[in-house]
């Protein structure tokens, strides 16, 4: 099985991906005039816009169920595979990811907003209804519902869990199969609970923890901050093969930091875009600006962190892509002996400076990023099952999912960690593929509704949704929304 899984990530993970993301972001970042840069203030004035309602959740809970999938082992674990097979300069390129990125995700959050429906009361959308609703091509959005299914639902979750039970298993000696018990039992309470519960829950944990971990890095960044300046020429020369002892993973960096980038912010993969749906904003555009900004928290801040932290202490490894003569793995770099590549780095790192301390306070980390990130990953599967299913209004298939979801939770965490992050792989670049082409052949309303609010701002408005104004069409939910303002 991991032959079969290690070739299909070897097809989809092709160099044709890697330049498809970079010049995608690129595109976009040009399309929009960097509004990942002019509207740095505005993102942050609309990260408190919008109010809950029956139908919809606010920007700030939407922001923050798109940080619960954003912010997950990627930012942990991720980020130190991506240093173990790529090299420092893997970080970089992680950082490129982000700031072109941030221009993708505007788009395909934007179009997810235009094109969103209406399903047993709440706001629905995502890719599938966007390829159906834009480019009116029904068989391409149902192929994509059924891909986000798989991967959401059945492929990506085992990631997530994996780290959780090896992370409590490094520190807490606790057997893999006991956490992945419970991590299945907490997430069946919560999910069962409908979508709002996540919301509120995410909502709660998400800042928390994600500030929490920050600040305990900055202090081990504070510790050493001397050797800061060198680590940073440090991921730069690697990015570009002008250090020496990294040059056989130069080629590797590119990639490595493009996957994992991808993995850890989310930005072309076209799960974002189910959250920034459910949000109750007056303008798409609105959510496009937040849920940006939502990829600079996660890779900007909450990656470059572990990744200072690692680099700083020297607790991680660098694996060279070329066997030993007698086929053993071989070490550009070895600062943590013993130690494999994933939470493992993370924990060394932290313990380095507080001993007795580090692995505890990752393993929990690790548990509450996780965590969120598998809640993310229920409700886009379960928004694609209510997109194959909406005629049928049936809640059987939403609650097949969540008792599909607590297996592969249980299965994902005694699962071996390069096997699980395979599949996981396997999972994001198949959504990408996807994703990318159907948000570039349907660019032109997202750049509309971009115009059209700029326009409104500039004039002191606070930016209303008319599509038939700016020429956008099949976006009926406008009408209703505007006319339940009206009354």
């Amino acid at each position: 099985m991991e032959e079969v899984i290690g070739m299909l990530n070897d097809i989809i993970w092709s160099n044709a991906l890697i330049v498809l993301c970079l010049g995608t972001g690129l595109y976009f970042s040009i399309r929009t005039r960097f509004l990942q840069v002019r509207h740095i203030k505005e993102m942050f004035r609309l990260l408190f816009d919008g109010k809950s309602s029956e139908s919809g959740v606010s920007s700030f809970q939407a922001l923050s169920m798109s940080l619960a999938g954003r912010v997950g082992t990627g930012n942990i674990a991720g980020v130190a595979t991506a240093i173990a097979f790529g090299g420092p300069g893997a970080l970089f390129w992680m950082w490129m990811v982000a700031f072109l990125g941030a221009s993708t995700a505007f788009v395909e959050a934007t179009l997810a907003q235009i094109y969103k429906e209406k399903h047993l009361g709440e706001f629905r959308g995502g890719p599938a209804f966007y390829i159906e609703r834009g480019l009116g091509v029904k068989w391409f959005g149902i192929l994509f519902a059924i891909v986000s299914i798989i991967s959401a639902g059945v492929l990506l979750p085992g990631v997530q869990a994996n780290s959780v039970a090896d992370g409590i298993q490094n520190a807490f000696e606790i057997e893999t199969w006991k956490s992945g018990i419970v991590v299945a039992l907490i997430f069946g309470a919560i999910v069962f609970g409908g979508v709002k519960r996540i919301a509120k829950f995410t909502e709660f944990v998400v800042p928390i923890m994600a500030i929490g971990y920050i600040l305990i890095v900055l202090v081990i960044i504070a510790i050493d901050i001397d050797q800061l300046p060198g680590v940073i020429a440090l991921v730069f020369k690697s990015a570009f093969n002008m250090e020496a002892g990294f040059g056989a993973v130069f080629g590797l960096a590119i990639q490595w930091g493009v996957k994992r980038g991808i993995y850890s912010n989310e930005a072309g993969q076209g799960t974002a875009p189910h959250i920034a749906a459910a949000a109750n904003v007056s303008h798409p555009t609105k959510q496009g600006l937040v849920q940006s900004f939502s990829v600079y928290i996660d890779t900007l801040l909450v990656c470059s962190a572990t990744g200072f932290m690692l680099l700083i202490t020297g607790k991680y490894n660098v694996q060279n892509p070329v066997l030993g003569a007698d086929g053993a793995t071989q070490f550009l770099y070895q600062g943590a002996e013993n130690v494999s590549a994933g939470p493992g780095f993370t924990q060394s790192a932290m313990d380095s400076v507080f001993p007795g301390f580090g692995s505890y306070f990752v393993a929990i980390a690790l548990f509450f990023f996780a965590f969120t990130t598998i809640l993310a990953y229920y409700y886009i599967a379960e928004t694609n099952i209510a997109y194959l299913t909406r005629n049928l209004n049936s809640p059987i298939y939403s609650h097949l999912l969540k008792v599909l979801m607590m297996v592969v939770i249980m299965y994902g965490s005694i699962n071996q960690a390069k096997l699980a992050w395979n599949i996981g792989d396997l999972g994001v670049g198949l959504m990408a593929w996807f994703n990318i082409i159907a948000i570039i052949l349907l660019q032109k309303p997202a750049l509309l509704a971009l115009k059209d609010y700029e326009k409104q701002r500039k004039a002191g408005k606070d930016p209303v949704f008319n599509p038939e104004d700016i020429g956008v069409s099949n976006a009926h939910i406008w009408n209703t929304i505007n006319k339940n303002k009206e009354e």
